[in-house]
């Protein structure tokens, strides 16, 4: 009998053991998620109480955002600075290999970009299309990213899954407009390789020529000679 109840006391602790330790697992999740949540919309006072509270800088939500990954979705630059300096991982990538690094370079973040170089910024990490940040900075006409990134040690002949260099991206994706003149002179200064041809054999100036981009092209054949 007194076996029989200390059996049924020990099950009792136990189980109420295990509804205190879901419950504070639930309480940690709910702010890990609202922290997500608050550095989404730029709260930038709540994001540091909840670091004050303590939770983690680097949770995740379903889909692997970091708190970070979603500040520079959005912008939010005093968000992003107060997780940069609470150790937040500029590289950490989500489900679709989205980082704060790369999706900086990508969005055209210039300030939240110089906080991921300044932190630890893998320049050889590569998002879903096998593309180092300099690459979608050149799709996307970010001119004053893309000086920014040539001045590091980035690889400006990388070619990613498509076949693509950042100067081919510039030639098929871009518009033939002052920033993509621009980006592409820059590129060639750097050391972009204007021999390299995308898988089928076409080279940037091939390119260039096909849409009417006359100044790219001439810029392009000027190195080529």
């Amino acid at each position: 009998m007194m076996e029989s109840r200390r059996r049924l006391i020990a099950l009792s602790a136990a189980s109420t053991l295990l509804v205190m330790l879901s419950s504070a697992q639930s309480r940690d999740e709910a702010s890990a998620i609202a922290m997500i949540h608050a550095a989404a919309s730029g709260d930038a006072d709540a994001v540091a109480r909840f670091l004050g509270i303590g939770v983690p800088v680097d949770v995740r939500d379903r889909t692997g955002r970091t708190a970070l990954l979603t500040a520079v979705q959005g912008n939010h630059v005093e968000v992003a600075r107060i997780l940069i300096q609470a150790g937040a991982d500029v590289n950490a990538k989500d489900s679709i290999s989205d980082s704060p690094f790369l999706l900086a370079g990508a969005r055209g973040r210039l300030e939240i970009l110089e906080m991921t170089l300044a932190h630890g910024a893998d320049l050889t990490s590569t998002n879903r299309y096998g593309g180092t940040a300099l690459i979608p900075a050149c799709h996307y006409g970010h001119v004053e990213v893309v000086y920014r990134l040539l001045k590091t040690k980035i690889n400006v002949n990388h070619v990613n899954r498509l076949g693509w260099t950042a100067l081919l991206e510039a030639v098929i994706l871009g518009d033939g407009g002052p920033a993509y003149v621009e980006i592409v002179d820059a590129l060639l200064e750097a050391g972009a390789d204007p021999r390299l041809a995308d898988r089928e054999g076409v080279t940037p100036f091939d390119h260039a020529m096909r849409r009417g981009y006359v100044l790219i092209a001439a810029l392009i054949e000027k190195k080529t000679r």
